[in-house]
């Protein structure tokens, strides 16, 4: 094998690899969207064999996060990535590192819904859940599509909606802490939802790193602090 065919060939070994840890990740960020999905619903639905499901399956994304992080060690240690492609792998981490906190933040949900399904079944505070839940799942979703292609537009697109989601969690605190003003009975209750919106507005930030993180591994450009 000549030097220009050997270089080639390991050059190509090393773009699979690129791609097979992008991959894992939209298959991760698939799973955690699955989660945090079930995990609103189960908070809206009263489910509570749904929220039970999201907690167990909790481990999944961890796992997840642990193959692909090595697989990224394994990368910089065999390969020495510069430029562009070392932006990848660095992404890749901080991605990985967001979609576990999301993994997180659902199975905190979860844990809600379970207490909440053996309480009261008036349907206060479930709107803000249900309102919030769509945007956030739908922020999430843009990002990680946006992420899959590349696409710098629909990022900062995406990023924009972080901001409508804070205004409706601030929102929903004033609702929310009006119910418990006007029905001490709720409080209980009421506090439980305060914690699933409040995880909510933490997966709408880290959905916003996943498009900042979409920025740099394009553009070179970190946009974190602008």
């Amino acid at each position: 094998m000549s030097k220009m065919s050997f270089e080639n060939h390991i050059m190509k070994q090393f773009d699979e690899e690129l791609e097979e840890i992008r991959t894992r990740l939209m298959e991760m960020g698939g799973k955690v969207e699955q989660q945090l999905q079930n995990a609103v619903r189960a908070v809206s639905e009263a489910d509570s064999a749904l929220a039970e499901l999201v907690i167990k399956e909790e481990k999944l994304v961890d796992e997840m996060e642990v193959d692909i992080d090595e697989a990224c060690i394994l990368i910089i240690a065999r390969r020495q990535p510069a430029a562009s492609d070392l932006r990848l792998v660095m992404m890749v981490t901080k991605a990985v590192n967001d979609l576990e906190r999301i993994g997180d933040e659902a199975k905190k949900i979860a844990n809600h819904a379970v207490m909440l399904a053996g309480e009261s079944t008036t349907s206060e505070g479930y709107t803000e859940v249900r309102h919030m839940g769509k945007s956030v799942i739908s922020m999430l979703n843009n990002a990680l599509d946006a992420f899959a292609r590349f696409d710098v537009d629909a990022a900062m697109r995406t990023l924009e909606e972080d901001k409508q989601i804070d205004l409706d969690y601030k929102t929903a605190l004033r609702e929310l802490v009006t119910y418990m003003m006007e029905d001490p009975r709720s409080i209980s209750r009421v506090i439980n939802i305060l914690w699933v919106v409040r995880s909510l507005e933490r997966i709408g930030d880290h959905a916003k790193n996943l498009c900042e993180q979409i920025v740099f591994v394009v553009k070179g450009k970190d946009i974190r602090h602008q």
